[in-house]
């Protein structure tokens, strides 16, 4: 008799202690955790200029900053003194663009893949219908994609 009742009582403790363990009284079970905010535009496809250049960009809007995003199909080719521009007009001479046509965001961080730039906040992208791979020492565009905005 004393078995079953120690039996008995050993399972209820045993599901007690199983139904009450992943209860975090710090927090209330009912509570949502805050989202971050975040705005993006259409993505624009990437042509090639002087070099084949493939993939997406978007502008990206998280607390308050603007980002270029490249997605991670993003590929273009090696070369020298490569930037990250915004170009006033959706398509891009592939040479000889003006410095009063672009505004030059960043060095490229890499050839290929993920990568993300801020955009100043002092920047309208609206007077911006492009973005593109540059080479500042020959001034060539390796490639462009037109803002999905």
């Amino acid at each position: 008799m004393k078995v079953k009742i120690f039996a008995i009582l050993s399972i209820f403790t045993l599901l007690t202690v199983s139904c009450t363990k992943n209860v975090d009284s710090k927090q209330p079970v009912n509570e949502t955790q805050p989202v971050a905010s975040a705005e993006v535009s259409q993505p624009g496809n990437f042509v090639a200029g002087e070099h084949p250049t493939q993939g997406n960009v978007k502008v990206v809007t998280e607390n308050g900053k603007r980002y270029l995003e490249l997605d991670e199909s993003f590929k273009t080719s090696k070369g020298p003194d490569l930037f990250v521009i915004l170009y006033r007009n959706e398509t891009v001479p592939i040479s000889g663009i003006q410095e009063k046509d672009y505004l030059k965001i960043a060095a490229l961080q890499k050839t290929s893949g993920n990568q993300r730039y801020t955009l100043p906040n002092n920047v309208k992208l609206v007077d911006y219908k492009s973005v593109a791979i540059w080479c500042r020492q020959f001034n060539a565009t390796f490639g462009y994609a037109p803002l999905g905005i």
